[in-house]
């Protein structure tokens, strides 16, 4: 999860345009501060945890609706669109079709927790269902999932891009400069995933995929925390920048981040 929230964090002071489309900037400020990708990364990681390994896809998103509704009215200002905020107050809410990137930057927990790639996808869509039920938005996390689920597994960046587009279709021949070019804020997961694959397939380190996510602008929050949580699995992330995450997160979120932890230590990676 880590990988999530550092992009969020990092991101979060470039969003809406606030950057210079550029990769050259100071990494870590006084400044950057976490914002709703990280509050429901943690809310969905905690509900994973929560339902168990061998939980029903009912199980997966009774607990998704539960700890996302109680993390996003624990944190109601940290920046979520107008319909999830209706969402996150309701006393019984529904899926809005909605196919936002929200599904795919909160799914990251789903691609470390299982076993199998199948059992991956199947979960990743169920953290999509409850809200972003349509087939883009599951699109959108599901395909997260999966890039983690095949990165901390070995699978090459190659490998990697190869199913992503064999699986999931997305369009991967436009380059990061390209994507500058005609940069916008768009919280599609249509737009944003691409960027985000890209930023990642095309990083050398977690740090250096971060930059490129943010170069882009836009919603860089976003789209550097879904592409953080790809490179997280393949790169690893500094112990140095583990540590400004957790200094910058509240005790409650750093429990569900201690319990995540301990429950990887017992997975084979």
């Amino acid at each position: 999860m880590y990988g999530a929230i550092l992009g969020d964090i990092v991101g979060s002071r470039f969003e809406f345009d606030r950057g210079d489309l550029s990769k050259d900037f100071e990494f870590i400020t006084k400044n950057d501060h976490w914002t709703d990708d990280t509050v429901m990364t943690i809310a969905v990681a905690e509900a994973l945890l929560e339902a168990g390994k061998d939980a029903t896809v009912e199980e997966i998103e009774a607990a998704c609706t539960r700890f996302m509704q109680k993390w996003g009215r624990k944190y109601p200002n940290a920046g979520y669109g107008s319909r999830f905020i209706y969402w996150l107050s309701a006393k019984d809410p529904k899926p809005y079709g909605s196919y936002g990137n929200g599904s795919a930057m909160r799914v990251s927990a789903a691609g470390w927790l299982y076993d199998s790639l199948e059992r991956t996808r199947e979960v990743a869509r169920a953290t999509a269902n409850v809200s972003h039920n349509h087939p883009e938005g599951i699109k959108g996390a599901e395909c997260t999932a999966s890039v983690i689920y095949l990165a901390r597994n070995g699978s090459s960046l190659k490998e990697i891009e190869d199913y992503v587009i064999q699986e999931f279709g997305y369009d991967l021949s436009e380059t990061l400069d390209q994507m500058r070019a005609r940069h916008r804020h768009d919280e599609s997961s249509m737009d944003t995933l691409p960027k985000a694959l890209k930023s990642f397939l095309e990083g050398e380190s977690f740090e250096d995929v971060v930059r490129n996510a943010i170069s882009l602008g836009g919603d860089t929050d976003t789209i550097a925390a879904i592409a953080g949580a790809m490179a997280d699995a393949f790169f690893g992330i500094p112990e140095e920048y583990k540590k400004v995450s957790r200094k910058s997160l509240d005790i409650e979120m750093m429990e569900v981040i201690g319990k995540f932890d301990d429950k990887l230590d017992g997975i084979i990676i």
